[in-house]
């Protein structure tokens, strides 16, 4: 069982695309829990600080606080799979609505 669940925001390591180091940032964690148990990965979300511009798909986070981030953040519609290993830590986790609106945002970018 893993100690991460849907709806956490956590710090990821991402490499540097010429591995030359590495860039923590923030993302919200989409996937399922049951997806946590039988898999070692995460689907997740970008989250960025960048709030002066929402893109189709993209969702100003109300509670960004309680997330555990440092500004008014915005989740976006960029999602990845991440190994867990790569999470270097919880950062918070999402307000209910907010966690909501993003998935009905990822419905929308996702046409699903």
């Amino acid at each position: 069982m893993t100690e991460y669940n849907r709806d956490d925001v956590v710090l990821v390591g991402f490499i540097f695309a010429d591995e030359t180091g590495v860039k923590h940032r923030p993302v919200v964690i989409v996937s399922s829990d049951t997806y946590h148990t039988r898999r070692n990965e995460a689907i997740v979300a970008a989250i960025t600080s960048r709030t002066d511009r929402i893109l189709v798909g993209d969702y100003l986070i109300n509670d960004w606080q309680r997330a555990g981030l440092l500004f008014p953040s915005v989740a976006t519609s960029i999602i990845r799979t991440i190994k867990q290993s790569m999470i270097t830590r919880k950062l918070g986790s999402m307000l209910t609505s907010d966690m909501e609106a993003i998935d009905n945002n990822l419905r929308l970018a996702l046409e699903l």
